[in-house]
């Protein structure tokens, strides 16, 4: 019988899916900065006979400036490779004949130029960092209170990251204060949405059991892809906290000091 555990597991598996911002790079100045061992380690997947995607809750920049980023970084990544919420977003928009108002950062806004923004009847909010103005928030709260029918989508629900300099609110904190005001349940898109795993998993071609989930998100990467039947490997870089590994619901399927542990990990139980 096949060994269903971590690591054992790691010899049935078919992918590999890998967060971005604290599994590969922390962000900040500039491009930020790639975690020692991760270039290498991403290399190493991709000589493997494991698939490999990227599945990110990352909304500060277009798909494309972002894998630009992560190229200048030395990671061998390309856009086709890379799942962030904003392109699922408007996928939903366009099924659903939605207008929204956006709340995202600007670096994000050139990937709605081809959508309707006339007269709003939706808000998306996202990772809009200083643009979580006072100012801001209450136009969105204006747009969402003035509906009869309020929709607010969120371009994932995390509590923060880290960059270079220490850990940053995300948009989870900002989606909680739009739903609170209105009284409505935001519809997340991105991590831990079973929805958005299960388009990285149908672009491979694979079913939950055959794939891994590699993050440093205990709750939205890890317990977001074991909901959707995956393992989930957390690694202690990005925004790991000791007390994760005490968390009261969410218990990783493995740990590793870091991705290029990790693989090292998986590679070794594949005889590579």
């Amino acid at each position: 019988m096949a060994d269903t555990g971590w690591p054992g597991c790691a010899k049935s598996l078919k992918g590999v899916i890998l967060d971005l911002c604290g599994v590969l790079y922390d962000s900040g100045e500039g491009d930020g900065v790639a975690i020692s061992g991760s270039v290498e380690a991403v290399k190493r997947l991709k000589a493997s006979d494991l698939q490999l995607r990227f599945c990110t809750n990352e909304t500060q920049a277009t798909r494309e400036k972002f894998v630009a980023k992560l190229r200048r970084l030395g990671f061998d990544i390309s856009v086709s490779e890379v799942f962030p919420p904003a392109p699922a977003a408007i996928s939903v928009l366009k099924q659903r004949g939605l207008r929204p108002h956006l709340l995202v950062h600007e670096g994000l806004l050139p990937e709605f130029d081809g959508v309707d923004k006339t007269d709003p009847n939706c808000v998306i909010i996202g990772d809009a960092a200083e643009h979580f103005s006072y100012q801001n928030l209450n136009e969105a709260f204006r747009v969402l209170i003035g509906l009869e029918k309020p929709v607010l989508f969120s371009l994932g629900q995390g509590r923060y990251y880290k960059e270079t300099d220490g850990l940053k609110l995300d948009v989870g904190v900002y989606m909680k204060a739009l739903e609170y005001a209105c009284d409505l349940k935001a519809e997340v898109i991105g991590k831990p949405s079973p929805t958005f795993f299960q388009s990285v998993l149908n672009d491979m071609g694979l079913k939950p059991h055959q794939a891994l989930m590699i993050g440093d998100d205990l709750v939205n990467d890890v317990g977001g892809a074991q909901f959707c039947g995956m393992k989930g490997v957390q690694v202690r870089t990005g925004k790991y906290r000791p007390s994760d590994e005490r968390h009261p619901t969410v218990i990783a399927d493995g740990t590793a000091d870091n991705l290029a542990q990790a693989v090292d990990v998986i590679l070794s139980q594949r005889g590579h």
